[in-house]
């Protein structure tokens, strides 16, 4: 794919890549970004946001930089704003069967045809990572993109805060496993639970980790 954008760029600045491709003349920029690869157990998923030239990214940066209070107040004021958003969500299984990286890609266009169904198709979307987006729309890849751009890190705490709400539901339902402190990754104590309890439905069985216990 043709790169549009200057690889040089104002390390400050993280909307220098959405007022870039505002000036070549795309109005729908998103970002998107996926969170939950790593784990043993639930799904990937992702979110896309269209965040508004009137916004203040100095407020988004990266989820992995962000208390758990933060980002709350931070999908607050997505929300509150009415500012367009969309999330994927792949489960282990769809893991399983095409592997994490397909699934990640999954999810992220799963997260954009969810905005174009809720809100607006994109014209041009900035992707987290080095690996494009499965759809038919312009597109850029930042690697670090959530410290770059502020749309992807904006997506990456909405993404962040879904799959945690998540875990901490299936952990009403496997409560042996703690998935509401350990959000499925592989913490000391839940490969532990995993070797005493063997895999749930919600576990990567073709993780290392986990596939050594499916019977």
């Amino acid at each position: 794919m043709e790169t549009i954008l200057s690889r040089t760029s104002d390390k400050d600045d993280n909307f220098i890549f959405e007022r870039m491709l505002s000036k070549r003349g795309f109005t729908h920029i998103c970002g998107t970004d996926e969170v939950g690869r790593g784990p043993l157990a639930g799904p990937v998923v992702a979110a896309c946001v269209i965040l508004p030239e009137s916004c203040n990214p100095s407020l988004f940066c990266d989820s992995k930089k962000t208390s758990e209070k933060q980002r709350y107040k931070l999908r607050n004021i997505i929300l509150e704003a009415d500012i367009p958003f969309g999330i994927g969500i792949v489960s282990a299984a769809e893991i399983d069967r095409l592997n994490i990286l397909q699934a990640s890609l999954l999810a992220m266009k799963e997260s954009i045809l969810d905005l174009s169904r809720k809100h607006l198709r994109p014209d041009f979307i900035l992707v987290d990572g080095t690996f494009s987006v499965p759809i038919d729309i312009s597109q850029e890849m930042l690697v670090k993109g959530d410290n770059r751009s502020a749309s992807i890190a904006a997506a990456s705490i909405i993404a962040k805060l879904t799959r945690d709400e998540l875990m901490s539901a299936l952990h009403l339902r496997y409560p042996q496993y703690n998935f509401k402190a350990n959000k499925g990754y592989p913490t000391a104590e839940h490969r532990k639970a995993v070797s005493i309890h063997g895999p749930c439905p919600e576990h990567r069985r073709s993780f290392k980790g986990v596939k050594e216990f499916v019977i």
